[in-house]
């Protein structure tokens, strides 16, 4: 079958919320023409082999393309995030995705989309259904979206044995279930696990019939101090004037995090429990309460191999039996952490230029692209800010954070351009309070003076790490 040849001034590989974010960046600001590869049948990435149950973590409002909205614009008024802004349904979100490409993308002319293809690198892809391949001549950049490897529990394969007999599933196959057993055994302490455990909640499980293995207990985010509208201002703008605060007085680590925490900024499911790790995982204060009926918290480390009468973990074991359902959960959402250059030579690499927030941060990365030149000046102003995994590591990523807030705001157009997009709500809502709203202008002044002396304090805790 004869290689066919195509041209395109960008190749994204990768129509995740990455690359679309990326895409449509390009789209509005650029009249460049864009290549889009994927190996899944519909834009939006691991959405689309997602749990059934899953939704954001955030508000919608923050996530999707910067040229449409996601959000209803409403709050919730039943459930466990009951006051505040919605969050998108994993069915919602690909939705959402498919709309973007079917009425703005390909409409547009400039875009051509090449779904159940894999991308065999140098500009080659094959698709997976007829086996015709196809060669890029790309006038500009490569863009790689799928470089962060987010993993889900349907592809995860598990780091540990199971014996024959032993009633395993991933997070997918929940819903399932036709015939009560006689417990479950939730297998990660993550965002998956929570999301497993508040499910089983939800759905009328008795607590004590619920074991949730946690091999490390992470610190957790409160979800209302990341909601998007100004009724919140107290809140999120709120808590970030609090770090910089908690940064400003902390004289040790443990100090700092006992700051953060003080100030609500952190939350940690048991109170006797230290954290060490931290994931970014964001939890309503009502999700936390009901996470806590759970009696039987497992903290042995991870599982090393299911028995059919025995869990063995790293530091002990526990007994099981036929009769439990083991729900797995232990898949990292980000599996590659390792940070490169966000542009090298004709390859752009996009991650996160935001704490927390891959999505804001491909579009970001895609509007330096377009407006900026020079590799050395685009680098500058997109520092990777690091995925944390370690308690810790919200040192390093707050530090990232800063840095990359400092060098756009030293940039007029930069600063514009952050208030008039939509991913970045928090920028909006500073520029946006009332000279004369007295309680909206402490908080932007608590965190004006506190701006320098945390920076001194992450210097400090920065070396003192190593």
């Amino acid at each position: 079958m004869k290689e066919q040849m195509l041209e395109a001034d960008y190749l994204i590989v990768g129509s995740g919320a990455v690359g679309m974010a990326f895409a449509d960046t390009l789209l509005t600001e650029t009249d460049a023409t864009i290549i889009i590869v994927d190996k899944y049948q519909k834009p939006g990435g691991h959405w689309n082999v997602a749990y059934p149950f899953v939704t954001l973590h955030q508000p919608s409002a923050y996530y999707g393309v910067s040229s449409k909205e996601l959000s209803k614009g409403l709050r919730d008024e039943v459930g466990l995030n009951k006051g505040l802004n919605d969050l998108a349904s994993g069915a919602e979100v690909c939705a959402y995705y498919d709309d973007v490409m079917r009425h703005q993308f390909l409409p547009s002319g400039r875009v051509q989309y090449f779904p159940m293809c894999e991308y065999q690198g140098e500009g080659r892809f094959v698709s997976m259904l007829t086996g015709e391949s196809w060669q890029v001549s790309v006038n500009r950049k490569t863009v790689d979206a799928t470089y962060l490897k987010t993993s889900v529990p349907s592809t995860h394969k598990p780091g540990f044995s199971i014996a024959d007999g032993v009633r395993f599933m991933p997070l997918n196959d929940l819903p399932k279930i036709n015939r009560p057993p006689s417990g479950y055994v939730v297998i990660g302490g993550g965002k998956t696990g929570i999301d497993a455990c508040l499910w089983l909640l939800e759905n009328r499980v008795d607590p004590d019939h619920i074991r949730w293995i946690v091999s490390r207990d992470a610190w957790l985010l409160d979800r209302q101090n990341t909601q998007p509208t100004d009724d919140f201002f107290a809140s999120t703008i709120g808590s970030m004037a609090a770090q910089f605060e908690a940064l400003a007085k902390a004289e040790s680590i443990t100090g700092l995090f006992d700051n953060l925490e003080a100030a609500g900024v952190l939350l940690r499911l048991d109170p006797e429990v230290r954290p060490s790790m931290f994931h970014g995982a964001t939890v309503s204060r009502q999700e936390l309460n009901e996470l806590r009926r759970i009696r039987n918290v497992i903290r042995l480390g991870r599982v090393e191999r299911l028995e059919k009468d025995t869990i063995i973990l790293e530091q002990g074991r526990v007994p099981t039996d036929t009769g439990q359902v083991h729900i797995d959960c232990s898949a990292s959402a980000i599996t590659n952490l390792e940070v490169k250059p966000v542009f090298a030579g004709d390859v752009i690499t996009p991650q996160t230029v935001r704490s927390y927030q891959p999505v804001f941060s491909a579009a970001f990365i895609a509007h330096v692209e377009a407006s900026y030149e020079g590799e050395a000046k685009k680098n500058q102003l997109c520092h990777v800010v690091p995925l944390p995994n370690h308690d810790t590591d919200w040192i390093k990523m707050m530090a990232g954070l800063m840095m990359n807030q400092y060098q756009w705001s030293q940039d007029k157009a930069l600063r514009q351009w952050l208030t008039e997009n939509r991913l970045d709500g928090m920028s909006r809502m500073i520029r946006d309070a009332s000279k004369d709203d007295v309680e909206k202008q402490a908080i932007i002044k608590r965190m004006k003076n506190n701006a320098m002396p945390a920076v001194a304090k992450l210097h400090r805790f920065m070396a003192e790490l190593g």
